[in-house]
């Protein structure tokens, strides 16, 4: 039973991904009250994100493609093991660009992860990390923007939460998206990317 178990298991996806964390957990341990990121890409490929916010204890757990969708299905996996003074999501971007959902859908997603959250943990603070608007996934733009107001919207219902929009600074002085912050693939940044959203998320993490 258990070997069909763990067969079971390897089928899902980013099963390895979860059992990494676990190693490392075991390996590591886990620091008292940290900072947790949750996520996608953006976040994971981030990894000297304790060098941009010097003095925090910050646990990197975003994996790459993941969508909300996926953060569900992991949840406890994801969250039960850390006790975080606060928990930081970026995520949402690969549920619209994946499997042609609505705006309503996505935001539907994000909606029971957030409760999720809130049922394990009442009192964390929660911050979400606006969509960026990647110029690879231009096409897509329309239901970020509308992912991204509903989920602005939700959030000023709750206590405890904050929507960091990391669009703006994204931008150049006319307004269009700098393409210069992307690597070449137009979907993930280059350092200078990571300053600006340090720039910007710094005054909100605890």
């Amino acid at each position: 039973m258990l070997n069909s178990l763990l067969f079971f298991g390897q089928d899902k996806p980013y099963w390895k991904e979860i059992q990494e964390f676990k190693q490392l957990d075991q390996k590591n341990g886990i620091p008292q009250k940290p900072i947790l990121l949750v996520g996608s890409s953006s976040f994971t490929k981030w990894t000297d994100v304790s060098d941009y916010f010097p003095g925090k204890t910050i646990v990197n757990r975003a994996f790459g493609g993941s969508r909300l969708l996926d953060l569900n299905n992991y949840s406890n996996e994801l969250l039960d093991p850390y006790k975080p003074k606060q928990i930081i999501i970026y995520c949402g971007e690969n549920d619209v660009a994946m499997d042609n959902p609505t705006a309503e859908e996505v935001f539907g997603r994000f909606k029971t992860f957030f409760e999720t959250i809130r049922a394990k943990y009442p009192k964390v603070p929660v911050a979400y990390v606006s969509i960026k608007y990647s110029p690879s996934r231009e096409q897509f733009w329309p239901i970020v923007t509308e992912v991204n107001q509903l989920i602005e919207s939700y959030l000023k219902t709750k206590k405890r939460t904050d929507y960091i929009d990391i669009t703006k600074v994204m931008n150049d002085e006319n307004g269009k998206v700098r393409t210069d912050i992307f690597l070449e693939d137009m979907l993930h940044m280059k350092p200078e990317g990571y300053q600006l959203w340090t720039k910007v998320m710094a005054p909100y993490l605890k």
